[in-house]
């Protein structure tokens, strides 16, 4: 295969500004991306009102993006290598704006989720192409500084993503969920096309482009992506369709793989992980990936169902999180310049570990107050985890293998969210089940507390006349319904805690690595 020629070593360790400040757009366009993710989790039933869609409709303005975007992201580095930084990143930032002011306008739920498609789809482009910039245009004695940048966007951003939908559909309404990006996205493609200058396109690759294997990891991965989403919630292979999608993912995964061995030029080289400490990073991203998507997805949902919180309420909660990021996002960079990034990441699957720990007292009265340790505890060590987590992955790789390696390293992260909720979703449902039918074991009469409890429900309910005895039996079912939800949550939890331990043990197999590798400078 020819291999790009590799950017130049810088000559001097200084930070270019003109440099920086492309970065910092760059990262801006990033950020978009990946906010719109989860933006409109919070507001889907509001999106669902106006434009009259069914239920089994509005979540596919949630998979359509999902299952587009993680399509692009491995494919981007072919593409990026095709086109040059500047132009892949320009039309992956104008595309993503274009779909954004698309999805305002629509009127029907059906064009809702084909701009929403192609705008992951487009837009997907822009993070790998961010993580592979950061380790080629600037010298390696400068990750400290721009690795927190990179994984405090990669992180800050879908846990803010609810929270910022909240107040926007609250305080306008849901169009602005995707018109807020307009503006920042035209200065964006207009600051990738003036300002990028790092590579030149290599048009040959063009002529190699594998047709099939791109068919091939578009199947793969779609379906992949459409199992894991909805599989929970149709019985996984109960249901015909999840069975048949299960099909076309390993038939399509098979010719997949089979083509980016046997192809001249690949659409996504696999070479990478065959560097140890890349297949650790990528083990860890996929990891981190459920932490990061799993609590982003629990949190609101116990609130929501057993606490009650609104949209905005729930957003205000979260928030706690991203400021702790944010705050640690300097500390870690300083802590990457004194500390082994081995030593890092545990400290961070540590915290993480007795962040979920905390919460298995999980109980139906908890709120903003008990949960604020646990969720400053994540946002800190998510942060902590993150920046050593991306240097041992792409901060150690030789330059020509770098932006193959960034989108295989984002994948890895967005297939570890979806196979998280993906799991959680289907425990919490067993968990429930289970709870719920110990509890009702207990529920007989011959105990004193649940005859003083339902002649308690009784005198409550006195107002109601002969429906009393009915209305205070429905009471006593909900409480038990809600304290096996609860219970369910805390089994999670526990589980989460119990993965994050184990990634303690895993990093014996983290190589240390070495000050002079990888890096690279732009020209």
């Amino acid at each position: 295969m020819s291999a790009p020629t590799a950017p130049a070593a810088p000559a001097s360790t200084a930070i270019d500004g003109r440099k920086l400040f492309t970065f910092l757009c760059m990262v801006f366009g990033m950020f978009m991306a990946i906010l719109d993710i989860q933006i409109v989790s919070a507001s889907l039933p509001e999106i669902q009102a106006g434009l009259g869609a069914s239920q089994d409709d509005i979540a596919w303005v949630q998979t359509a993006y999902l299952i587009a975007e993680v399509i692009m992201i491995p494919l981007s580095g072919y593409l990026s290598r095709m086109l040059s930084t500047r132009w892949m990143f320009a039309f992956s930032a104008a595309g993503f704006t274009l779909m954004s002011l698309m999805c305002a306008t629509a009127t029907t739920i059906e064009e809702m989720i084909v701009w929403r498609a192609l705008q992951g789809f487009i837009g997907g482009g822009m993070i790998p192409t961010v993580f592979a910039s950061a380790y080629l245009i600037f010298p390696r004695e400068k990750f400290s500084i721009v690795s927190p940048l990179i994984g405090l966007v990669a992180t800050l951003a879908p846990t803010i993503g609810p929270t910022l939908g909240g107040y926007l559909t609250e305080l306008a309404s849901w169009h602005w969920l995707f018109l807020i990006n307009v503006v920042p996205g035209i200065f964006v493609t207009i600051a990738a096309v003036t300002l990028i200058d790092f590579d030149e396109p290599d048009l040959s690759l063009f002529d190699k482009f594998d047709w099939t294997g791109f068919a091939a990891m578009a199947v793969f991965l779609g379906s992949l992506e459409f199992v894991l989403e909805e599989g929970a919630g149709e019985d996984w292979f109960q249901s015909e369709e999840i069975l048949l999608f299960t099909l076309c993912c390993v038939s399509a995964g098979v010719l997949f793989f089979w083509r980016a061995f046997t192809a001249e030029e690949p659409v996504v080289d696999l070479r990478a992980f065959s560097n140890k400490n890349f297949a650790m990073g990528s083990l860890f991203s996929f990891t981190m990936g459920i932490g990061l998507y799993g609590l982003t997805y629990l949190y609101p949902v116990y609130l929501s169902a057993v606490r009650d919180y609104s949209s905005l309420q729930i957003g205000e909660t979260m928030f706690v999180t991203g400021v702790a990021m944010f705050l640690t996002a300097p500390i870690a960079g300083r802590l990457m310049q004194v500390m082994d990034p081995r030593l890092m990441m545990g400290l961070g699957f540590s915290g993480f570990a007795l962040g979920t720990w905390m919460v298995t007292d999980l109980t139906h009265d908890w709120d903003f107050w008990e949960l604020f340790v646990p969720q400053i505890l994540r946002g800190v060590s998510l942060m902590i985890c993150m920046v050593p987590i991306n240097n041992i992955a792409l901060g150690m790789l030789p330059p020509q293998m770098i932006k193959n390696a960034s989108g295989l390293f984002n994948l890895t992260r967005n297939l570890g969210g979806a196979v998280g909720l993906a799991i959680i979703g289907t425990l919490l449902t067993k968990r429930e089940d289970f709870h719920y039918a110990r509890l009702s074991e207990s529920l007989n009469w011959a105990r004193q507390t649940v005859n003083e409890t339902k002649t308690l429900m009784d005198h409550t309910f006195s107002s109601l006349g002969d429906a009393a005895d009915i209305a205070s039996l429905k009471a006593l079912s909900g409480m038990v319904t809600r304290e096996s939800f609860v219970m369910a949550f805390a089994d999670i939890f526990l589980l989460l805690t119990g993965l994050f331990l184990l990634l303690l043990l895993a990093l014996f197999l983290v190589e240390k690595p070495k000050m002079g590798a990888g890096g690279g400078g732009g020209h």
